[in-house]
Formats: structure tokens, C-alpha cells, sequence
């Protein structure tokens, strides 16, 4: 079993380049379907669950390379339609792939997702929408079939502006007959890298970044490349990395704009934020305060896989801050691991309260998913003494080597495997 081993106290400083987007490069991996070419994906991370993409891609018949930073994907040919169990169970967001594969083949078939227990995500946006759409849709214990003989564009209304079912529309609209209106669409910057990608390959797609996305079906074919936006919540972990040990660092390679939310809450607590055109600087030499209540919300509000991050940076800071976490049920799940440190935090179903404490002691943790796993990280590195902190196949699956982008900032932590 491998492990992080840190020891804390260490001050981070110097600079960090920010990985590309895991919530961008996985949707438009799925929309590599609909290329029926070759896609080369630039700036693309080294990430677990980018492998099960991979993954998925081979088993559906695609050619799959990686050259650096860079992923190149040929589906000139896909032979199934089907994604088996043990794939999708790899990670929470394969079910991207339902649209992209229902709208390539004209029928899909997979299992319930898996990923980090955060709580039920259910699919039927998802599969609501394939249905407006045209989808014939049949439901066996966890496994779910779709099938079309036609796919027509209709208005399609989401009951909540869900990011995957999102996604999921728009790789399925492209390839209907007639346009698409998606209402309340999610309006996150992924969703906009994914119409960017979208429109590379010729599908006419308008409105990303707004409650209503257009999408005009179209029969394309081609060959593109496509380089990914920063990761946002990657970004936004760094920074409060950087406020949880006093620290000063530049993050380069960011859209500074996609981090209001994290950096504003960061500003509040009284570290000195500072952005240029693709680069932000954070300064937390200063005493850190509790800041106004942290609600998570949609985009453009506070993120839910900022919040621990944010979280761990309000372990030490003076007074209490309130989080209430309005996505995932089972958000909290960190907490009870923060406590083991001497983190002082009281949970209440959806509300959670954390009074900064004077010091906090190192001890066995173990990570349960992907950003409380990743918050956990942040914690040990102002903790006295040694944390170990096991787990860390869920942090895996969204960070670029986290130990070595921190040990290149200071931070004393090592990767190690135990009995």
C-alpha cells in the first residue's frame, strides 16, 4: 500500500505551473468519439482516471497513445458500444461517456458509474435527456441500455444545472437531426472547453458559459487538436497549500478569472492575492482570520471541490468559519479525519462548523476521496510532526503527482510504500 508521508512546519515558497483540467480532459476524451479522426489532447494530466479513459477508449476500438503531456486518440473505427463493469467502476464520471457513445453507435450500454463515495449522484438527467432526445432507455439492476434509431434535437430542460448531464447532452446533440436547446445548462469553464473542442471538429455549438446552450446536429469527420485550460480546483488546492503554512507562491499556467470564488475567500482570511494574465501569487505571511460563511453552489458560486481545500486552510485560522455544502451529501466525510489532527469541527447534516485551533499534531490518516484526500494533505503540511496518510489512490485520480508539485515548493513529503 502506498502512502504520503509528511512532516509539517515546512513554509511554502516558489512556483508551480498548474496541470490541465481532469474535469475537461475527461469529457472531451468522450467527445474523441464523435472525431471519427484523430484528436491529439495537449496539456493533458497523468491522472488515474484519464487512464481509465484510456482505458474505456481501447476496449470501444479506439487508438490510444500518450507522448508527453499529450494524449493522441483515433476513433476512425469504433467496434462496441458497450462499457463493461469493472471500466466504468473505475471512476464517478464515466458516464460521460453514455452520450458520445449512444451518439457515435446509436446505442450505448454500461453500468452505474463509480468513484469517490460522495453521496448519490444520480444519472437520470442524464438519461432523461437521451430520452427527450430520442432514446429508448431500459434499466437492469446497475446496468443501463439505450438505444436509437433516430436521434432528433428537442429543447432539452434540466432540473438542476448538472455539469455531466450537461456534457453528456451536448455529445449526444451534435449528432441529432435539427437543433437542441439546452436550458438551465451548467455554465461551469469545462463546459466551455468542451464547446471549444466541439466547435474544432466543425459541430456548430453556441452558448457555453450561459443557461442556454444551442446545438445544430451536423455529420462531421476530422482530424484536430486541442489543448486543455488549466485545473481550476488543482489551482485553487495550491493556493490554500500556500495559506495553511504561511506561504508565498506564484501559480503559472492558471486562468486567474476561474478562481475568483477560491481566491476572494482566500483575500477575506487576509492572505494577499495578486493575479496577471495566466498567473496568480498568493502571499499568507500574515495572520489568517476566519472568513464569511463558504456556500457551495453551481458556477459561477463557491465550488464543491474547492471547499475542502478551503477547508484545511481554516484549521489554524482565528475564529469560525461556517461551510455549508449545498452538491454532495457525504462531503464532510475529511472531517472526522481533520479531528484525528486536532482539528476543531462540528457537522450538522449539510452545515459545518471549524474553529481555528493553535496547533495541530501529526497521526495516521486515511483519505476517503479524491479532494477531502487532498485537503488531508494540506492539514499534515502545518501539522507538528509526522502524518501519514493513506488512501491515496482517490487522490490520484484528480492530481498530477501532488507530493512532488509540493516538494518542489518546500513542502517535506514523500511517497512511500508500506506493508
Amino acid at each position: 500500500m502506498e502512502i504520503f508521508r509528511v512532516n509539517g512546519g515546512n513554509r511554502l515558497e516558489g512556483s508551480a505551473r498548474v496541470q490541465g483540467a481532469k474535469n475537461s480532459v475527461l469529457p472531451i476524451m468522450a467527445a474523441s468519439l464523435l472525431a471519427r479522426g484523430t484528436t491529439v489532447i495537449h496539456n493533458c494530466p497523468r491522472l488515474s482516471d484519464v487512464d481509465a479513459a484510456i482505458k474505456i477508449l481501447t476496449h470501444l476500438g479506439c487508438g490510444v497513445a500518450r507522448e508527453g503531456g499529450s494524449v493522441i486518440i483515433n476513433s476512425s473505427s469504433v467496434t462496441r458500444h458497450d462499457i463493461p463493469h469493472e471500466l466504468m467502476r473505475e471512476m464517478r464520471s464515466s458516464v460521460i461517456f453514455l452520450g458520445a457513445v449512444l451518439a457515435r453507435c446509436g446505442e450505448a450500454v454500461m453500468s452505474m458509474p463509480g468513484g469517490c463515495e460522495l453521496g448519490p449522484r444520480p444519472v437520470d438527467l442524464h438519461l432523461d435527456a437521451m430520452r427527450v432526445l430520442g432514446a429508448e432507455i431500459t434499466q437492469d439492476g446497475g446496468s443501463i441500455s439505450c438505444r436509437a434509431a433516430r436521434l432528433k434535437g428537442r429543447r432539452v430542460n434540466l432540473d438542476f444545472p448538472s455539469v455531466g448531464a450537461t456534457e453528456n447532452t451536448m455529445l449526444c446533440a451534435v449528432c441529432c437531426d435539427g437543433a437542441t436547446v439546452i436550458t438551465n445548462a451548467a455554465r461551469e469553464p469545462e463546459i466551455w472547453d468542451l464547446q471549444s473542442y466541439l466547435a474544432r471538429l466543425g459541430y456548430q455549438v453556441h452558448g457555453a458559459g450561459t443557461p442556454a446552450i444551442t446545438v445544430r446536429g451536423a455529420d462531421v469527420s476530422g482530424d484536430t487538436e486541442h489543448s486543455v485550460i488549466p485545473d481550476r480546483i488543482a489551482a485553487a488546492t495550491y493556493l490554500a497549500a500556500a495559506a495553511c503554512t504561511g506561504g508565498d507562491i506564484e501559480l503559472t499556467g492558471v486562468t486567474p478569472g476561474h478562481l475568483a470564488a477560491a481566491t476572494d475567500a482566500l483575500s477575506g482570511m487576509g492572505c494577499r492575492v495578486s493575479g496577471g494574465h495566466d498567473s496568480v501569487r498568493i502571499d499568507a505571511s500574515g495572520l489568517r482570520r476566519a472568513i464569511r460563511p463558504i456556500v457551495t453552489r453551481p458556477y459561477p458560486g463557491f465550488p464543491t471541490d474547492a471547499q475542502p481545500p478551503i477547508m484545511a486552510a481554516c484549521l489554524q485560522a482565528e475564529g469560525t468559519t461556517v461551510f455549508v455544502e449545498n452538491i454532495f451529501e457525504n462531503r464532510y466525510r475529511h472531517t472526522d479525519e481533520m479531528k484525528r489532527l486536532g482539528a476543531d469541527i462540528r457537522t450538522e447534516g449539510r452545515v459545518a462548523m471549524v474553529t481555528g485551533v493553535k496547533r495541530l499534531r501529526g497521526a495516521p490518516v486515511v483519505s476517503t476521496d479524491l479532494r477531502g484526500g487532498a485537503s488531508l494533505v494540506l492539514a499534515a503540511l502545518m501539522a507538528e510532526g509526522v502524518t501519514e496518510i493513506s488512501g491515496i489512490r482517490h487522490i490520484d485520480r484528480g492530481y498530477d503527482d501532488l507530493a512532488g508539485a509540493l516538494r518542489s515548493l518546500g513542502a517535506d513529503i514523500s511517497r512511500t510504500v508500506t506493508a
